[in-house]
């Protein structure tokens, strides 16, 4: 029971209530059609990043120019899934600033939520050091959801030109 309660609990969690399990159940029907969306936005929008002047990189296993294109190919059939890591040109005040911005992206931690989440990773911050030196300085972590691409690019678009990006 210890072993359960100190590795099981902390890893997986307890056991979840019955309505949580019903509504994981409720959405999973779903769950093809919200993540067909997502994986074009996501394709799209890194696309779209990787033009961009003021993008140092883009992490996206869907675009040609990822190392791991091909095995994603391989291995993702039905989408490369809808979370971009991006370099952004600017310091750590800029980056926060331009997430601040947007109107239609939430700026907030987590990912994988129904609304695009975007969360920079502050260069000061000491778990930066186990990244790989490209991320090191204006690396954001972008969640895409469903809205539209069109609607998440113009946001993207209007919170660069906001600080001046």
């Amino acid at each position: 029971m210890d072993r359960i309660r100190y590795e099981a609990q902390v890893n997986v969690g307890a056991v979840i209530s019955p309505f949580n399990a019903w509504q994981i159940f409720r959405g999973s029907v779903t769950f093809p059609l919200r993540m067909e969306r997502i994986n074009h936005s996501a394709q799209q929008i890194a696309e779209w990043l990787e033009q961009r002047e003021n993008i140092t990189f883009v992490s996206y296993p869907g675009l040609p120019s990822n190392p791991g294109h091909e095995l994603a190919r391989r291995q993702m059939k039905n989408g490369f899934g809808g979370v971009i890591s991006f370099g952004v040109n600017a310091d750590d005040k800029t980056v926060e600033q331009f997430c601040a911005k947007l109107k239609v992206i939430t700026f907030a931690v987590s990912l994988g939520h129904d609304e695009s989440l975007i969360f920079p990773q502050p260069s000061y911050d000491e778990r930066i050091l186990l990244y790989p030196e490209k991320f090191r300085k204006g690396f954001i972590r972008f969640s895409v959801g469903l809205e539209s691409s069109e609607d998440i690019i113009g946001d993207l678009e209007q919170a660069f030109r906001a600080v001046g990006l």
